[in-house]
């Protein structure tokens, strides 16, 4: 397996050390993806910006949560779960919904599973969602802008997750509380 590089400030290429240095003095340390991510100042630049747009749109930080947390767990990304708990707990985000995200079982609420029902098709089908699918969607309350902010909350999860998988990114000692395996693999354990 290739080693990637846990940047630090100190160690990444221009375009990235400033970005670190804003993540250390924001959350006191510099979350691992970010550091591999900064091997390539662009593709941090790019998640971060991403990020920031997801956060602009129209769903709430639960509705948000779930698509990312969906996507994560359809992709199996171990890092990204556990961040996102962490994530989730301090947005407010219902621990119900966090267990049920965590463990795909169904939310207590028809609207959000709706929402994670649509994620799904969008992940697993690469987008090739069908017509009844959508109209689920709709039905359930959400229109064609959360339609499309969807795929967008889905891009955000693909840059972060197939860079999880490639780097083996490991656990920041803060995430490492919220350590996650998809419960299939909890089974056969």
């Amino acid at each position: 397996m290739v080693d990637f590089t846990l940047h630090t400030p100190e160690t990444a290429p221009d375009g990235a050390a400033e970005r670190l240095t804003a993540a250390e003095k924001k959350l006191g340390f510099v979350p691992s993806l970010w550091a591999i991510q900064a091997e390539a100042p662009a593709l941090l630049e790019g998640y971060q910006t991403l990020a920031g747009i997801f956060d602009k749109t129209s769903f709430t930080a639960t509705e948000r949560q779930t698509v990312m947390f969906t996507a994560n767990f359809l992709n199996e990304c171990t890092f990204c779960m556990a961040a996102h708990t962490g994530t989730a707990k301090s947005q407010g985000v219902p621990d119900e919904v966090i267990e049920a995200l965590r463990n795909d079982t169904p939310l207590p609420d028809a609207k959000l599973e709706a929402l994670r029902n649509f994620t799904r098709a969008v992940v697993t089908k690469r987008g090739w969602v069908e017509n009844a699918e959508v109209e689920a969607f709709l039905a359930a309350g959400y229109g064609r802008q959360q339609v499309l902010e969807v795929i967008l909350g889905v891009g955000l999860k693909v840059l972060s997750n197939y860079t999880n998988h490639i780097a083996d990114t490991p656990l920041n000692e803060p995430f490492q509380k919220f350590a996650w395996t998809k419960p299939a693999a909890r089974a056969a354990e």
